[in-house]
């Protein structure tokens, strides 16, 4: 009888790292790790990648199986810009995705090539969250370690580096950086940013092997390492997804997604046109704002998470950290429509609603911007921390009008970062791997009549927010 094989895969988010320990066979989680990381309460978003390196320690130790692993690989939230010096130390905290100081340099690089045109090169019009827009940040507001910098990673490439001492990425993450395009790395996005091509990492192809560990890390020296993904690619994987399924995600940020056949190249703000993990694509929009703010509006109201009541007519646009669904990166929270007879209940219902209104609403986008048109009832997966949640399914179930399917497997880009790895050793695609292992399997909600009122009080809200915000500070 031959042994058991087991690979880890890691999920680096934005709050902490999770590491699982799974069969490769069979798809069994056997062991999981979990440590926390601490973001920046100040102006922007930022985190110490160095607590990423010892959360990674932390968590594969957690689940037992660091020293026999047979393989291995580090998915990591998207866009974060991490800055090194020549030995491989961050020189300042790393830019995090949902810091949105640098929305204006996101609006002149578009203005720079024009909109159509960088979508054509990179796939996607950037937004404060892209790492080109944080990179002219840096050359704009901190030129003096901007001339520093050795090595411009991002948060799973840095990682992956740490454990095999190989400066590689993939293509899914890379494309969600704003200067990475179907031809590699844009040179003129970078001459306009002031980025030399030197100090980025080689994009490796699909399936590659990244390297092998290195003594002194948590893993076994020579330790297979894959080359790891961003965070929603690895989810993709995650699922074993198949062209035209759609996704919502639901975590701290919130996100909507499905694998495409062609390359997108729209220019609407909302879609981004990353590449997928393997040789496809992943249009995908994302909001800010999702359970992290959800429950910040239950805290504030004294109320748990699922108290909700039905019947309000009030609006939430829940924009505690600014958004990028809409691209309004300088919006606040907004609520509307408060009567005496409005409860603590309604309001928490209505900052639901205000998160999945605009991950909904780009449902269609997304879709097309993949070449792809899923009928109406299409199932819709629901992943993500805030997935289990009735006040959650019962909100998606009634704005979207579709079936929903609630996936039994946890932490999914964990899980995609497994299967990565197991496909080193098997040499299968790492999506059939998943298919193999069945992770999509969960509960089907049937769905209910879409609630086309409540979807038209957020829009008729939101389209006169915007026009508050475009009225200059002094009124006229």
């Amino acid at each position: 009888m031959s042994a058991q094989r087991v690979v880890i895969g890691v999920d680096s988010s934005t709050q902490s790292t999770k590491a699982l320990a799974v069969d490769l066979e069979t798809g069994a989680v056997l062991a999981e790790g979990r440590a926390a990381h601490a973001v920046s309460t100040g102006p922007g978003r930022e985190s110490d990648p160095e607590q990423w390196w010892r959360a990674l320690g932390e968590a594969m130790a957690a689940t037992g199986w660091a020293d026999r692993a047979a393989a291995c690989s580090v998915a990591g939230q998207q866009h974060g810009l991490v800055t090194l010096d020549p030995a491989g130390r961050p020189l300042r905290p790393a830019l995090l995705w949902n810091d949105v100081r640098s929305a204006p340099q996101a609006t002149a690089l578009a203005a720079a090539f024009g909109p159509a045109e960088l979508a054509r090169r990179t796939g996607s019009v950037p937004t404060a969250a892209f790492t080109s827009a944080k990179w002219a940040w840096l050359r704009a507001h901190e030129p003096a370690t901007a001339d520093r910098v050795a090595a411009v990673r991002l948060p799973h490439d840095f990682l992956t580096e740490r454990l095999t001492g190989e400066a590689v990425t993939d293509r899914g993450d890379a494309s969600g950086t704003g200067w990475w395009g179907p031809d590699g790395y844009d040179q003129e996005v970078l001459a306009r940013i002031a980025l030399p091509s030197a100090l980025l990492p080689e994009v490796l192809p699909p399936g590659a092997r990244a390297g092998r560990a290195r003594a002194g890390t948590p893993l076994r020296e020579g330790t297979p390492v894959a080359t790891g993904t961003g965070d929603n690619m690895a989810a993709a994987l995650g699922l074993g997804l198949t062209p035209g399924r759609p996704v919502l995600s639901l975590g701290t940020s919130g996100t909507v997604y499905t694998v495409g056949r062609t390359r997108p190249t729209g220019t609407d703000r909302a879609v981004a046109g990353f590449a997928d993990a393997l040789g496809g694509w992943l249009p995908l929009a994302c909001t800010l704002n999702c359970a992290l703010a959800v429950d910040r509006f239950a805290a504030l109201l004294g109320r748990d998470r699922e108290d909700v009541e039905d019947g309000g007519t009030e609006v939430v646009l829940p924009y505690l950290d600014g958004e990028r669904t809409p691209d309004l990166p300088d919006a606040s929270g907004l609520v509307h429509g408060l009567r005496h007879d409005t409860t603590p209940g309604r309001l928490l219902q209505a900052a639901y609603d205000g998160a999945a209104h605009a991950l909904l609403t780009a449902l269609d986008a997304v879709l097309r911007a993949g070449g792809e048109s899923h009928p109406a009832d299409e199932p819709l997966l629901l992943i993500g921390g805030g997935a289990r949640g009735t006040a959650w399914q019962r909100t998606v179930l009634r704005l979207s009008g579709r079936a929903v399917q609630v996936p039994e497997a946890r932490e999914l880009v964990a899980l995609g970062a497994a299967a990565q790895a197991a496909a080193l050793l098997t040499g299968e695609p790492a999506d059939a791997v998943a298919r193999r292992w069945r992770t999509a399997e969960g509960r089907l909600l049937d769905p209910v009549p879409r609630d086309d009122d409540a979807l038209e009080r957020i829009t008729s809200t939101l389209r006169r927010a915007r026009a508050l915000q475009q009225v200059p500070p002094d009124g006229r």
